[in-house]
């Protein structure tokens, strides 16, 4: 588990309930990209799973999703299907169904625009390739993290995972969604939907996204 500095005794929590697992603690708050950047440089793996702390899992959803990205060598990244943790059968706002970018360099999923959420009802339930993957419950191949160098720290929370898949992609490598594996998100865990840093690095970070990624608009679907 990486801790990103944290002062409400999560850690003391995880210490004393689970002393099995291994806590990997950041001397400050970087961020979500700082922090993930921080935390694996210090985690041997073939494979790094990234995982909100505000998501429920369930037995064997890790299975499905390293099958496929064991299926071609050229797979870098993976989500599962994401879910509301609050209304099981919906698809939750961060990533759903898979991810995608519009020709204005605006992001959205199959399973969700905007704010309109659609149920799951079996619409999704073909694998293929995706724009992004949500950070929420992102799965990539640690010689791709290295290879890109992680996530850019300029972004310090929001959209950074589709910079990292952006980048990949330019690479020459896939974005995968898995329909075989489903993840139940709640969401604004850390920072609320009202809250106006969460509105500031939205509205900044999508900017800074086009400006780093995009090669004259050729890259855009």
């Amino acid at each position: 588990m990486g801790d990103n500095a944290s002062t409400d005794g999560s850690v003391e929590f995880i210490q004393t309930s689970y002393p099995n697992i291994r806590v990997i603690q950041n001397d400050a708050n970087y961020g979500f990209t700082g922090g993930y950047n921080r935390v694996l440089a210090r985690v041997e793996a073939d494979y790094y799973i990234l995982l909100n702390s505000d998501v429920e899992v369930h037995p064997c959803w890790i299975e499905p999703v390293i099958t496929l990205m064991e299926s071609d060598p050229l797979i870098a990244v993976a989500a599962p299907k994401i879910k509301s943790y609050n209304q099981k059968n919906s698809f939750e706002h961060a990533g759903a169904a898979g991810g995608f970018i519009d020709s204005f360099g605006y992001p959205f999923c199959r399973g969700r625009i905007v704010n309109e959420t659609e149920q799951d009802n079996g619409q999704y339930e073909q694998s293929g390739e995706i724009f992004w993957a949500s950070g929420a419950s992102m799965f990539i191949k640690k010689k791709y993290w290295d290879e890109a160098e992680g996530f850019d720290e300029q972004f310090f929370a929001h959209m950074e995972e589709i910079d990292l898949c952006w980048r990949l992609k330019n690479s020459g490598y896939k974005v995968m969604y898995c329909a075989q594996s489903e993840i139940f998100h709640l969401g604004g865990g850390t920072l609320t939907a009202e809250n106006p840093f969460k509105t500031y690095l939205n509205f900044r970070n999508n900017l800074l996204l086009i400006k780093r990624t995009c090669r004259f608009g050729k890259d855009l679907l």
